[in-house]
């Protein structure tokens, strides 16, 4: 996802009135008569506030964090992209992708996803219905709008090939931060979304979509996206602090799961400038996304991480192969 330089106004604000409330108050007040300051932890997202981000707002403003002993700030990533603040210790943790967690690992980046915000990948290739793109095969002669990614031709023609289409008769245009609306209404055919998001929002505009999707195509394009990540330092010198993050966290993603209306309010009222109603769309269509068919919410599979290491590197988007079982673990979450 895009990069944007924000830290927002209401984050201060909602965690001052957290403070003043009587819901904490006597948690403050054993915190002050124990002599203990909660920890600090800054959490970086990927990208602007949206339904993926909901179970950590939900952890944070119905005092989980609190109750954990954490005092956590979530911030929006800079220049450098959250990856490389979570790396490089700028954040404690950060919302990632199993793809970019591949590539960093690859270059000796020591980033670790600890659980996977969504279980399967919602992601496929969108185009407005009149375009009649339908399959792989429709993409020939066709214009792309993506991020100026290699992974983004790759994906292309690993589902191209298997029509025996060819990815050279795409017209791959970068349309970096534009919205997927208006590049569909200035000339762009087709481009990748998350249907969460982007293909809710077409529903609530009543834009029909025809959309293809990566998992249809190849199981081992059935990868985590998104994951929550911190660093091998992290791991290493404060566990307990992760186990503590992620016991917060998972009551977080539980609540969107089980009370998708409450939490998609909490998110609202946590992020003003969102569309109330595409939150509250959104957040019901998300909320049997996120544990789906695994036994706990943010559990991953060891085959779900070299399948798609090894995708990646058949297609030369890696130089080496992954040690996928130091990519990830799920040794912080609880029982």
């Amino acid at each position: 996802m895009k990069k944007i330089i924000f830290i927002a106004l209401f984050v201060m604000l909602l965690s001052a009135c957290g403070n003043d409330s009587s819901e904490n108050s006597g948690e403050n007040g054993a915190e002050e008569a124990n002599g203990t300051e909660n920890e600090d932890i800054t959490v970086v997202l990927d990208w602007t506030p949206n339904t993926n981000h909901t179970g950590l707002y939900v952890a944070r403003d119905k005092g989980y964090f609190e109750e954990e002993g954490l005092n956590v700030e979530i911030v929006m990533p800079g220049e450098a992209g959250a990856d490389q603040m979570v790396a490089s210790g700028q954040a404690d943790f950060g919302v990632s992708y199993q793809e970019g967690i591949t590539e960093a690992r690859i270059q000796g980046v020591p980033i670790v996803s600890i659980a996977a915000i969504i279980q399967h990948n919602t992601s496929g290739f969108a185009s407005l219905k009149e375009k009649d793109i339908t399959s792989p095969k429709d993409f020939e002669g066709k214009s792309y709008g993506g991020w100026g990614a290699p992974l983004e031709k790759a994906v292309l023609d690993s589902l191209m090939q298997q029509e025996n289409a060819d990815v050279e008769k795409v017209e791959i245009v970068n349309i970096g931060d534009t919205d997927f609306f208006t590049a569909m209404h200035q000339g762009i055919d087709f481009a990748w979304i998350y249907y969460g998001w982007t293909g809710v929002e077409a529903e609530l505009r009543n834009e029909e979509l025809n959309i293809v999707y990566l998992t249809d195509y190849s199981e081992k394009l059935d990868y985590y996206t998104p994951v929550l990540s911190t660093n091998e330092k992290m791991i290493e010198e404060n566990p307990e602090t992760i186990e503590k993050f992620l016991r917060a966290v998972s009551k977080g993603y539980e609540l969107a799961i089980n009370e998708p209306e409450q939490a998609a309010n909490i998110l609202i009222e946590a992020v003003p400038d969102l569309d109330p109603d595409l939150v509250k769309a959104s957040q019901e269509w998300l909320a049997p996304k996120y544990k789906d068919d695994a036994p706990r919410w943010g559990e991953q599979k060891l085959e779900v991480w070299e399948n798609y290491a090894e995708w990646m590197y058949e297609n030369g988007l890696l130089e080496e192969k992954l040690d996928a079982e130091k990519a990830f673990t799920n040794e912080f979450l609880p029982e």
